[in-house]
C-alpha cells in the first residue's frame, strides 16, 4: 500500500510539476508572483537567487518610491502657495489654468502605483521568490522615474524657492515622520535579518548588516536635531496670531475688490492688505500684477493695450473694467459652486477698486491696513508724487494714521505720522538705523530664532502667506503676531494649534519608541536564527517521516524538493536536462538520446526512500 502510494505521489508530480516547487496551494504566492512578474502557474516560480539584472530593477523601483514619496510630500505640504505657483506659470505662459490639478493627479496615480510594485517586490523577498518584474512593469517604473525627474527639473526652474517649504514643514511633522521611518525600517529588519543570518557568509551581507544599522542607529538619535515650536508648555503658548485678509478674501471672491475685502472682514479679518498702483491722473488703485490681462476684461474692451501696464490708464479708462467675470469662468479655486445667486450676480458686476473705497471700509470696520505700493516706472507722469497721491486718499478716506501700515519704508522723511514696514530680513542694527517698528516676512525668512530674536526688541512681525492649519499652528507656537493669509475662512476654523506637546512628553514618547524598536530588532534577528539553525537540522530521514505523516510544513518540503533536485543531478551529466513534454502521461528528462520515464524515475526513488525509512 505504501508502494502504490509512493508511486502516485512521484508519477503525479513529474506530470504537473518541475523540481524546486512546494507543493501545496499557495493562492497568495500566485497573486503575488502574478501580478509583478506575471508568473500565475506553479512551475514559472522559481526559489533562486535573483539574477543582478532583477536586482537592479529592484534598486530603480526602490528610487523611484523614494523620489515619488519626496515628490508627493512636496506637493503636500506646497497646498499653501498652490497660488503662488498658478501665478509664476501665468508670468511665463501668459494663460492662467491651475496648474495643481493635473501634478496632483498624475502623482497620486504614480505614487500608488510605484507605491504597490514595491509592496509586491518586498513580499517576494519574504516568500523567498525571485525578484522578476514582468516587462511591463518595467516600463511603467522607468516612465514615472523620468515622469518624476522632469517634474522636480521644471519645479526647480520656475518654483526653486519654494523648496525651502520642506525644511519648515518638518518642523511640524518632522515628531510623526520619525515614527513612521522608525517603524518601517524595524519591520525592513525582518527581512535583513533573513538575508544576514544565512549559513553563507559574505562582505555583502555584512555591508547590509552594517549600512541597516546604521540607518537605525541615526533614526534613533534624529531627534536631537529637531527643532518643533510647538514642543513646548501649553502655559507659554502665546494669544492667536491675529488673521489680515490679503487682497481680502481671494479664494471667495475676486483679490483685490469691494466684496473680496467684505467677505475677509465677514471671516474674522483684523486688517486688511492690499497691492496699490497709481495712475496716470493720479489716483491710487488696487491692482497686483502689471497689467489688467488677467483679472480684467481688457482683451475684449481695450484689445491693443492689454499687455500696457497697468499704471498708464487714466481712472476713467479703469473704471470702465469688469474685474469680476474672470473669477467666475475661471473659477480659480473650485469655489464659484459655494456662492448663490445673488453673490455671483455681485462679483460679476465688480470693476477696479480705487484705495479710497478700500480705505473707508476699514474705517467704518475700525480696522486697520497694510498697503504694499508699487512706485510707478521712471517714465510716469506720477513717479516722483506717487507718496503724496497715497497720503491724499488716507487723508481723504478719514481712517486714523496710525491704522496705516505701508511698503516700501522709503521717503521716511516725508512721511510723517504713519507706520512704515520693511519687507525684506534685515539685522536689529539696520532696523535700529532705519527706525523700523515693524517687519513683513515671507514664512521662509522668518526662522524660529529670528522670529524670537525681533519679538524680544520690539519688533512687531508678519508673515505671509499662510494658508494652511499647520503652518498658522507653527507661527502660533513660535510667538508670531499676526498673518497675513489668502484664506482667512480657513484659518478661522482653527481655534488652537493643530498639535501641542511637552518636551517632557515628547522625549517619553522618543525613548519609548526606540527603546520597542530595539527589542522588536534583536527579537526579529534571534528568530530568525533560531529559525535557519532549525532548517539545517533537518536530514534526509526526517524529511521522509514529515512526508508520510502527510503534513508537510513549507520548509519541509523545499527541503524535499532541494534533496529529490540533488539526487537528480547526481544521475545526470552537464548535458543532461528535465523536460516536461508528456509522453503516455509521463514527464521525461533525456540524457544524450537516452530518455527515462518518469515510470523508472517513480521506482528509483522508490527504492530509495524505503531504503531511507528501513534504515531507521
Amino acid at each position: 500500500m505504501l508502494t502504490d502510494w509512493w508511486r502516485a505521489e512521484a508519477e503525479g508530480s513529474m506530470v504537473k510539476h518541475q523540481p524546486l516547487q512546494v507543493y501545496e496551494k499557495q493562492i497568495f504566492v500566485s497573486f503575488v508572483t502574478g501580478i509583478y512578474g506575471c508568473r500565475w502557474k506553479r512551475y514559472q516560480r522559481c526559489q533562486d537567487d535573483s539574477s543582478k539584472w532583477e536586482c537592479t530593477w529592484f534598486v530603480i523601483l526602490c528610487c523611484s518610491f523614494l523620489l515619488l514619496l519626496f515628490w508627493t510630500y512636496f506637493w503636500l505640504v506646497a497646498q499653501n502657495d498652490f497660488n503662488e505657483f498658478n501665478l509664476a506659470v501665468y508670468n511665463l505662459t501668459g494663460e492662467w489654468r491651475d496648474e495643481t490639478i493635473p501634478i496632483l493627479a498624475s502623482t497620486t496615480v504614480g505614487f500608488s502605483y510605484i507605491t504597490f510594485l514595491v509592496i509586491l517586490a518586498f513580499f517576494h523577498i519574504s516568500l523567498g521568490q525571485q525578484l522578476n518584474l514582468y516587462w511591463i512593469h518595467k516600463i511603467g517604473v522607468l516612465a514615472t522615474l523620468l515622469t518624476t525627474i522632469s517634474g522636480v527639473v521644471s519645479v526647480d526652474d520656475i518654483w526653486g524657492e519654494e523648496w525651502g517649504i520642506i525644511l519648515i514643514s518638518l518642523q511640524s511633522t518632522a515628531p510623526f515622520l520619525h515614527i513612521g521611518a522608525l517603524a518601517a525600517f524595524t519591520a525592513i529588519g525582518w527581512l535583513v535579518a533573513a538575508y544576514v543570518v544565512r549559513r553563507e557568509r559574505s562582505t555583502f551581507q555584512m555591508m547590509v548588516l552594517l549600512i541597516y544599522i546604521g540607518i537605525l542607529v541615526a533614526l534613533y538619535l534624529a531627534p536631537l536635531t529637531f527643532t518643533c515650536p510647538c514642543i513646548m508648555d501649553r502655559h507659554t503658548l502665546q494669544t492667536r496670531p491675529e488673521i489680515m485678509g490679503r487682497r481680502g478674501a481671494p479664494m471667495l471672491a475676486p483679490e483685490n475688490t469691494m466684496v473680496s475685502f467684505n467677505r475677509a472682514l465677514q471671516h474674522g479679518a483684523r486688517s486688511l492688505e492690499a497691492d496699490v498702483t497709481v495712475s496716470v491722473d493720479g489716483i491710487p488703485f488696487l491692482m497686483r500684477d502689471r497689467t489688467f490681462r488677467r483679472t480684467t476684461d481688457i482683451s475684449k474692451v481695450f484689445p491693443a493695450r492689454q499687455y500696457e501696464d497697468a499704471s498708464f490708464f487714466n481712472w476713467t479708462e479703469i473704471r470702465s473694467l469688469n474685474a469680476g467675470l474672470w473669477f467666475l469662468e475661471r473659477d480659480p479655486y473650485w469655489t464659484v459652486e459655494t456662492l448663490t445667486a445673488r453673490d455671483r450676480s455681485r462679483i460679476g458686476n465688480q470693476t477696479v477698486c480705487s484705495l479710497l473705497e478700500m480705505l473707508r471700509l476699514a474705517a467704518r470696520a475700525n480696522r486697520s491696513v497694510l498697503l504694499n505700493i508699487r512706485r510707478p516706472p521712471p517714465e510716469h507722469p506720477r513717479h516722483r508724487s506717487w507718496f503724496m497721491d497715497t497720503l491724499w486718499a488716507i487723508q481723504k478716506a478719514g481712517i486714523s494714521h496710525n491704522r496705516v501700515t505701508w511698503t516700501p519704508d522709503t521717503d521716511r522723511g516725508r512721511v510723517r505720522g504713519f507706520q512704515q514696514t520693511a519687507d525684506e530680513k534685515l539685522s536689529l542694527e539696520e532696523i535700529r538705523q532705519r527706525g523700523i517698528t515693524s517687519l513683513t516676512l515671507h514664512y521662509s525668512k522668518a526662522s524660529l530664532q529670528d522670529i524670537q530674536e525681533y519679538l524680544a526688541n520690539n519688533v512687531s512681525v508678519t508673515v505671509y502667506p499662510v494658508n494652511e492649519p499647520w503652518l498658522y499652528s507653527i507661527l502660533w507656537c513660535s510667538g508670531v503676531p499676526s498673518v497675513s493669509s489668502d484664506a482667512p475662512q480657513v484659518l478661522r476654523k482653527v481655534p488652537y494649534p493643530i498639535w501641542l506637546m511637552s518636551q517632557n512628553a515628547y522625549s517619553f514618547i522618543w525613548i519609548t519608541s526606540d527603546i520597542v524598536s530595539v527589542i522588536i530588532v534583536l527579537g526579529i534577528f534571534s528568530f530568525q536564527k533560531w529559525k535557519m539553525s532549525g532548517m539545517q537540522n533537518y536530514n534526509p530521514e526526517q524529511i521522509m517521516l514529515s512526508t508520510v505523516v502527510r503534513r508537510p510544513s513549507r520548509d519541509v518540503n523545499i527541503m524535499k524538493e532541494k534533496l529529490i533536485f540533488s539526487e537528480i543531478n547526481n544521475g545526470m551529466g552537464m548535458n543532461e536536462e528535465l523536460s516536461l513534454y508528456p509522453e503516455n502521461g509521463y514527464a521525461r528528462y533525456s540524457h544524450r538520446g537516452l530518455t527515462r520515464s518518469s515510470h523508472h524515475i517513480a521506482s528509483d526513488w522508490q527504492n530509495s526512500d524505503m531504503a531511507l525509512i528501513s534504515q531507521l
